[in-house]
């Protein structure tokens, strides 16, 4: 009889012969033959709940990083102005016209972002900066973990896993933190719909459902951010690359047509862009996106200039794309038309414009992680790290889950509430937020609000929106291609001193207060002291206000 088939009544005799143990002793069990009862030192978790040594480190490691980042103070440019606008939207209604700008009153807003602004005025209405600082942190960590976790499924490779977290991390980073500060935006939620998109079209077993979490994810993707296209050129790069590598496979040009791949890939483009649709503007939100794409202030943003080796982005792309290419060298892993496609086209997009090295980064660093790992097998010749998963381990990942939620400021303020006064609210919020942001300033503007026209920075432009007096007529915020060109070319001339008639400009635009930036204006601000017509109204250590002496009515 093996222990497994011992009776009830076996079991019951058992522990009735079975001598009692001292209090403090460790009890043995013992079948009735006097051996020890082994079941009771058996796994009982179900093998599916069961994980790995190799998952833990991954869990640790974007664990650790995601509760790093969710204490990062938020920086202090467009995040409030998608704050306004998500006021906006839930007291209104979608917008179909700029409502924010005085000078772009009348300017057609396709509002891509509408659902990302949306949640994070409701995030911030219920949790404050915390709710943000969660957000953020919690789309870099989903990018992380689907990143790391595809190539540990693919190469069984903690190692190489690793390298590709912190290879992503390497490469954005000047698009996720600046300064030590947390760059919180809508294109976070767009960098995690990207991640999940490419790891379903690209995982080694296909799933009838796969299909349809991407079409789902387009549809979601369209109403956070307007970076969707880029979705839909990963999914067609891949089909393509796909169709090239069979047909020549095949040694025929119109093989790839009969590849169950290459039409899987081409059916999840296809509904992915009809998914796009499902969004308050329908079609017309195609034209948005590369409208915006194309939107000649742009071109003054240094994030849309070209990347180039003085950016640190562009250094650490740079080491990224020779680290690849050594890969390539010693890496036994067939490289596809689809891979190549893919980090070559991604690659020119970002020497177009910087700010496309946010989606080349996931994918140089995940295909160095795949090629990590096979050149790690052809030449080191033995397994990185035991995979043996066990019920324990699962125990251990969920207490470390725990751990890294409830050490966040957002796990702390859920489990043990918020601040108790105005005046802790009013300090954790300074601690949580830029040092560069207008907080003083902006508080003596709704004390002494000013009659009509403000001249502002446009690095302040959305914090004064938010926090700022309801009816302030603001000049320019970060959201620069609803602003009519001309507006911004003079906004350009007059606060950086392009131009000797600034103060004709003012006039121009009957602007009666100036408030500017030491950073990036203390030119202008020199100007105004000097002049006979303004007066300093109020100054701090990160800028000053300038009235008229004469105000224009």
């Amino acid at each position: 009889m093996t222990p497994h088939e011992l009776s009830a009544e076996a079991v019951t005799e058992q522990a009735a012969t079975q001598p009692s143990q001292p209090s403090g002793k460790r009890t043995t069990y013992l079948l009735p033959d006097g051996r020890p009862d082994a079941s009771v030192l058996q796994d009982r978790m179900p093998p599916h709940l069961q994980v790995s040594r190799a998952a833990i480190m991954l869990l640790a490691a974007n664990g650790l990083i995601f509760t790093i980042l969710s204490y990062l103070p938020i920086w202090h440019t467009d995040v409030w102005g998608h704050l306004a606008y998500g006021r906006w939207i839930v007291e209104h209604g979608v917008p179909q016209w700029e409502p924010l700008m005085p000078l772009s009153r009348g300017v057609s807003f396709i509002d891509t972002a509408w659902l990302s602004q949306v949640g994070g005025f409701a995030l911030f209405q219920n949790f404050g900066t915390a709710g943000l600082q969660f957000a953020s942190a919690a789309s870099v960590a989903m990018v992380m973990g689907l990143l790391s976790c595809g190539v540990y499924r693919r190469t069984g490779n903690v190692w190489a896993s690793l390298l590709t977290l912190f290879a992503f991390l390497a490469i954005d980073s000047r698009q996720l933190v600046f300064n030590l500060q947390m760059i919180t935006r809508p294109q976070l939620a767009g960098m995690a719909c990207f991640a999940i998109v490419f790891m379903l079209a690209t995982a080694p077993r296909y799933r009838q459902w796969h299909t349809v979490a991407i079409a789902l994810t387009f549809a979601l993707w369209a109403n956070l951010h307007g970076s969707f296209p880029v979705g839909l050129l990963v999914l067609g790069t891949l089909a393509v690359g796909r169709y090239v590598d069979f047909s020549w496979r095949a040694r025929h040009a119109l093989a790839g047509f009969r590849d169950a791949t290459f039409r899987r890939l081409f059916v999840a483009a296809e509904l992915g862009a009809v998914a796009v649709l499902l969004n308050p503007y329908g079609i017309g939100i195609y034209g948005e996106v590369f409208a915006v794409a194309n939107n000649v202030n742009l071109r003054d943003l240094l994030e849309w200039e070209p990347l180039t080796m003085r950016m640190f982005q562009g250094q650490c792309a740079a080491i990224a794309a020779f680290v690849l290419a050594c890969l390539y060298r010693v890496s036994p892993r067939r490289v596809t038309t689809g891979e190549l496609l893919l980090l070559v086209g991604f690659g020119l997009l970002a020497l177009w414009t910087s700010r496309m090295i946010v989606w080349w980064g996931p994918l140089a660093a995940y295909y160095m992680g795949l090629h990590t790992a096979a050149a790690w097998r052809a030449h080191v010749k033995h397994a990185p790290l035991p995979s043996r998963r066990a019920g324990l381990n699962t125990v251990v990942a969920l207490g470390l889950s725990w751990i890294f939620f409830a050490y966040t400021p957002f796990g702390v303020r859920l489990l043990h509430g918020g601040p108790k006064t105005a005046e802790e609210a009013a300090q954790r919020f300074r601690k949580t937020v830029s040092r560069d942001t207008p907080v003083e300033i902006t508080e003596w503007l709704v004390e002494h609000p000013q009659p009509g026209q403000i001249f502002n920075s446009y690095e302040w432009g959305d914090y004064l929106m938010w926090a700022g007096p309801q009816d302030a007529q603001l000049f320019v915020t970060s959201h620069v291609h609803l602003i009519p060109p001309e507006v911004w070319r003079d906004y350009r001339n007059t606060s950086y001193g392009l131009s000797g008639d600034w103060e004709r400009q003012l006039d121009r635009y009957s602007v009666n207060t100036v408030i500017m930036d030491k950073m990036s204006h203390q030119g202008m601000i020199d100007a105004l002291q000097k002049n006979e017509h303004w007066e300093r109204a109020y100054e701090d250590r990160l800028g000053a206000v300038f009235v008229r002496r004469h105000p224009i009515e």
